[in-house]
């Protein structure tokens, strides 16, 4: 029988023991080890039976061991220093609050999904974990952000596997009461809703829910309230569910219904209101939309109130698939806005403008999330420094004229919080008792201090609790798959706490390669079962519900780790995520990552493994393009030629498109030469065996005189020491903190109407004016064919202006090196000095020196932008005039396709 209704019921704590719902209720305990062995002390095998979920651990412990504990010295003892701990960490000065400089008063970070820890399960894979951790990071920090996302009744899928190994998805209902949640109330102790209108006369509200992560509060909106109609309750039903309509709304929700909690939040309890707005990827894009709509009812008009919020916007983008980004079709996106529905006194083509594709390549039909990412925030950013070059190029259709290099996409490398993903083990071991802060990762002293002997044991400790962990999981996952108990004695075979581990595991998109290690299963067959350096390997990952051609590599693999000549050596474990990672990683020995490059955006799985030890074993590309280094790991050769020896060079088959278009599929780009897919996967796979049977698989088992594998405890030693520190979430947040935020939030507060308008008036009249801008003339006093290094030429350039004045542009010297097509590459510019105009013919000269600065073939060039004060980038209005391009009309360049006036 099934109940009508569920109640949850929560349990009185003794008044001693009070405490320990404030404890369970702020997600630091999450990554603060003290606090989550209190939790296991109140009663082991419930903690383990909760999934190590306080929330759930305290509405299961029985009365009698409630009363116990409460009587307990030594508990309460520890309690009080617990509760004592995180009063100090909640109030305390940390970094945030040291630094000098007027920084943000308050940053909110949108996001569409978190992954914060297995208790609250609101993620997909690395976005939300990314997401997390910024959070988690940011609150050890002490920087004042505001997350928003929303709470997904079903969460994201869980994954079992059928007999014949395909994927299975179960969506349990999530009750918000049994989470570590609290509902946000208004003054009068009413729920706090967020409404959005919906054509026809309908209404979406949304209750919003606080999850606190240590300092930083969440919110999340939740749908599912009694005065929606059923269609408008689903809409926060899943996590990358429905359809068009469905995830246009959710987007809507998070976005505009999320400004509006941010609002209702800073209101109820006086946090200080953001001055930068941060969405992490495009699905939150329509937080603009709504801050436009309310800087619009306080009387500014769109062009005005669009700068102002451009000023304030951090937008990231974290995929150089282009697949990866939601489109909708604008006639859909029509509907939403309006008269009839959302931001009823906005133009509605002003939204669309915001978001379609409206440059060459693209589709005008289609509005999409990630071009208006791009417009409404001044301030952008990839994932890697690679990721980076290849959003620069994806989206350079943006800005025509422009060589990508300078289109204004920055990067900062993702980072992962140490305290969450390092082994408690591992942080006994090295981070050292007087470590500043748990985020600072390992101690260099403490870890020079640490014996060869101890770190090995410690590799050895690890892996043997994995092994126990795989057994586990692997015969629930059989019984799952309708095996009986007296089918699965062979269970206790698997896997060898003395044989070297391989960890694979992250989502199954096509590009990620998850079969690539069964390119020639005869060779990963004769890796698995060598009779003196055997390899093991661990695999795990979800695919999306909708995609069946990963479901059909998840069975694949499946498939072959079932067959019994092999299954002790090979094993996928179904429903990947944080609790299973949490073990996975310090595990292993080697991490296998093995993309299409450069569709890894960062992957920041390798670098979780990192944090405990465990060596990379990579493709060059996301964040070990940028930090591999032989003492970390190895680098996968490609079939395009990257490798160890030639690893930062362009992005090669599978990047972006060289004309900037975007929404080209990344394997057909024109010019670039695009191996079969075939024998580009035999080459790859090829080189990876060669890898762990040559040099990984020795380097594990060759001992030295004291018995020990020293070259790799020394590789070891160097990830952990040298390698460590790089990956931290800690110097991801302080890097958008100091070129991200600090800026946007400067920028902010000089745009105040006034200069918003003014700025306003000022883009539109250099749009009206700029095909009258041109560059008529170019010399260089003393030019020659050949000149010596260090020379130096006068340069004098005349330009015509039309209704323009020297005030608004900026003419400048573009100069570097050329190839046998004369253009230039590693361009550096320089601006150059008006002396004199306008002459009779309304042109103004311009004139400074040309410095010859580097050998070989060098070249110049003159260009015209736009200037003003208050761009953050000379490309930033998309305008750029140059000389004359040989057909006898000056060359000038308008982003058809930019909204940025």
């Amino acid at each position: 029988m099934k109940a009508i209704r569920r109640i949850t019921v929560r349990p009185v704590l003794p008044e001693p023991l009070r405490p320990l719902s404030r404890l369970a209720r702020n997600l630091r305990w999450s990554w603060h080890q003290p606090t989550r062995e209190l939790f296991a002390r109140l009663d082991p095998d419930r903690w383990d039976a909760s999934g190590r979920d306080p929330v759930r651990l305290l509405g299961s412990v029985p009365p009698a061991r409630l009363a116990r504990l409460a009587a307990d010295e030594d508990f309460l003892r520890r309690l009080a220093g617990a509760a004592a701990d995180l009063d100090y960490y909640l109030t305390g000065e940390r970094w945030y609050q040291q630094q000098p400089g007027d920084l943000p008063a308050a940053v909110a970070y949108f996001s569409p999904e978190f992954g914060l820890t297995a208790a609250l399960p609101q993620y997909s894979g690395g976005l939300g974990i990314l997401a997390g951790d910024h959070l988690k990071a940011a609150s050890d920090l002490g920087a004042p952000l505001i997350g928003v996302g929303l709470l997904y009744r079903h969460g994201y899928f869980r994954q079992s596997l059928a007999h014949d190994g395909w994927q299975q998805e179960h969506y349990p209902v999530l009750d918000p009461h049994e989470l570590p949640l609290s509902p946000l109330h208004e003054d009068d102790g009413t729920p706090t809703r967020v409404r959005l209108a919906l054509p026809g006369g309908r209404d979406l509200r949304a209750r919003v829910w606080l999850a606190q992560v240590g300092r930083v509060p969440l919110l999340l909106l939740d749908s599912d309230v009694e005065e929606n109609d059923p269609r408008e309750r689903d809409v926060t039903d899943r996590l990358y569910g429905g359809g068009s309509e469905h995830r246009l709304l959710q987007e809507m929700l998070l976005g505009m219904g999320g400004v509006r909690a941010v609002r209702s939040y800073c209101r109820i309890t006086g946090h200080p209101e953001p001055e930068v707005f941060h969405t992490n990827e495009g699905h939150a894009g329509f937080l603009g939309v709504e801050r436009i709509r309310e800087l619009s009812v306080r009387g500014l008009d769109f062009d005005a109130a669009l700068q102002a919020v451009r000023a304030g916007t951090v937008f990231t983008t974290h995929t150089p698939v282009p697949a990866g980004i939601d489109r909708f079709d604008a006639d859909l996106v029509a509907r939403h806005f309006g008269p009839d529905a959302e931001a009823p006194d906005i133009d509605v083509e002003r939204v669309l403008r915001l978001g379609r594709e409206s440059y060459p390549g693209g589709d005008p039909a289609l509005f999409n999330m990630a071009v208006m990412g791009l417009r409404l925030g001044q301030r952008a950013n990839g994932v890697s420094l690679l990721h980076g070059r290849v959003s620069r190029e994806m989206f350079a259709g943006l800005w025509p004229g422009f060589d990508a290099d300078e289109v204004p996409i920055t990067s900062i490398t993702n980072g992962v919080h140490a305290p969450t993903w390092t082994a408690p083990e591992v942080q006994r071991l090295t981070a050292g008792a007087d470590r500043a802060a748990p985020g600072d990762g390992t101690d260099p002293e403490a870890l020079a201090g640490v014996p060869d002997e101890d770190l090995w044991r410690l590799r050895g400790e690890l892996r043997g609790q994995l092994v126990a962990e795989v057994r586990s999981r692997l015969y629930a996952s059989w019984r799952q798959r309708g095996a009986a108990p007296a089918e699965l004695g062979w269970i206790d075979q698997v896997l060898d706490p003395a044989v070297l581990t391989i960890g694979f595991a992250r989502r199954v998109p096509s590009y990620k390669r998850l079969t690539l290690m069964l390119r020639d299963p005869a060779r990963l067959t004769a890796l698995l079962l060598h009779p003196e350096r055997p390899v093991q390997i661990v695999v795990a990952g979800k695919a999306h519900p909708a995609d069946d051609g990963g479901k059909r590599l998840v069975q694949e693999l499946v498939r072959f780790t079932d067959d019994p000549r092999v299954r002790h050596r090979i094993v996928f474990l179904p429903d990947y995520g944080m609790g299973m990672a949490q073990r996975l990683y310090p595990g292993c020995d080697v991490w296998l990552n093995n993309p299409l490059r450069p569709l890894e955006a960062c992957g920041t799985s390798g670098m979780k493994a990192a944090l405990n030890g465990c060596l990379n074993l990579s493709v060059l590309d996301g964040w070990w393009d940028e930090w591999y280094e032989p003492d970390f790991g190895w680098a996968i050769p490609t079939a395009d030629g990257h490798d160890a020896a030639g690893r930062h060079g362009h992005a090669g088959p599978g990047g972006a498109g060289d004309n900037g278009a975007l929404g080209r599929p990344a394997d057909t780009v024109p010019g670039r030469a695009v191996l079969d897919e075939e024998r580009r996967d035999d080459l790859e796979a090829a080189a990876l065996y060669d890898l762990l049977e040559r040099r990984i698989a020795p380097c594990f088992y060759e001992q030295g005189s004291r018995g020990l594998p020293d070259r790799w405890i020394e590789m070891v030693r160097r990830t952990l020491g040298g390698l460590g520190p790089k990956v931290l979430a800690g110097r991801m947040v302080r890097e958008y903190v100091e070129r991200l935020y600090t800026p946007a939030a400067h920028a902010h507060r000089v745009h105040g109407p006034e200069a918003a308008r003014a700025l306003a008036a000022w883009k539109s009249r250099v749009h009206a004016g700029w095909p009258r801008v041109a560059v008529d003339h170019v010399e260089a006093a003393g030019a020659a064919s050949t000149a010596e290094l260090g020379a130096t030429q006068a340069l004098r350039v005349r330009v015509r202006l039309g209704d323009l004045s020297p005030d608004d542009v900026e003419v400048q010297a573009v100069t570097g090196r050329v190839d046998t097509e004369d253009r230039i590459a590693g361009a550096t510019s320089f601006p150059l000095k008006p002396v004199a105009g306008p002459d009779l013919e309304g042109r103004w000269s311009y004139e400074g020196p040309l410095t010859l600065d580097r050998t070989g073939p060098f070249g110049y060039t003159v260009r015209i932008l736009p200037s003003h004060p208050l761009l953050a980038s000379g490309a930033e209005l998309g305008l750029v005039a140059l000389p004359d391009d040989g057909t006898g009309t000056p060359a000038t360049a308008e982003g058809a396709g930019v909204v940025l006036r």
